[in-house]
């Protein structure tokens, strides 16, 4: 598996951690699309303990019997998963399951780095059509490799703009 490097605060590297380790100290559930599936987790299970979802309307659960398979991106289908997951759960793959959950509203965070490198084209992070998404800052880490982490909190909207009042 391989090794990341690990910084202090102040940006002095502190020695290496195996990836798997870091990603399942975090997280227990992994959520991701059928084309990230198919590139990046058709081995099976995450593993240590971790459980894989996979959204898709076109793969069979008899096929694939290390994963659960998703038809949907709902609150319906969501909240069991959430509610057995121990740790955070990670969505990542693609930007439309991405779009999927924010426009069901049910993103919480936000993780980007940016890469200091100009790619002049690439897969957008949100396609079209999506909708406006406010988010909070709040982290972020600059590492010497000129990468830029930064942490967001997903501002929750509400299904409707008019205001909801009380009156006696």
């Amino acid at each position: 598996m391989p090794q990341i490097p690990l910084y202090d605060r102040t940006g002095k590297s502190v020695g290496k951690v195996d990836l798997a380790d870091a990603l399942f100290a975090e997280f227990d559930t992994f959520l991701m699309g059928r084309r990230t599936f198919a590139v990046a987790g058709a081995m099976g299970s995450a593993g240590s303990g971790a459980k894989t979802f996979v959204f898709s309307r076109t793969l069979r659960p008899d096929v694939h019997p290390n994963v659960t398979i998703v038809a949907e991106v709902s609150e319906a289908t969501v909240a069991p998963i959430r509610a057995k997951a121990a740790k955070d759960i990670w969505l990542f793959g693609g930007g439309t399951l991405f779009r999927s959950f924010v426009d069901a509203g049910l993103v919480d965070s936000v993780e980007l780095s940016v890469m200091p490198v100009l790619l002049g084209g690439g897969v957008p992070l949100l396609p079209h059509p999506a909708q406006q998404t406010n988010l909070v800052l709040t982290a972020h880490r600059v590492y010497k490799t000129g990468v830029v982490s930064l942490e967001y909190a997903v501002e929750k909207r509400r299904p409707d703009k008019r205001r909801t009042r009380s009156r006696a």
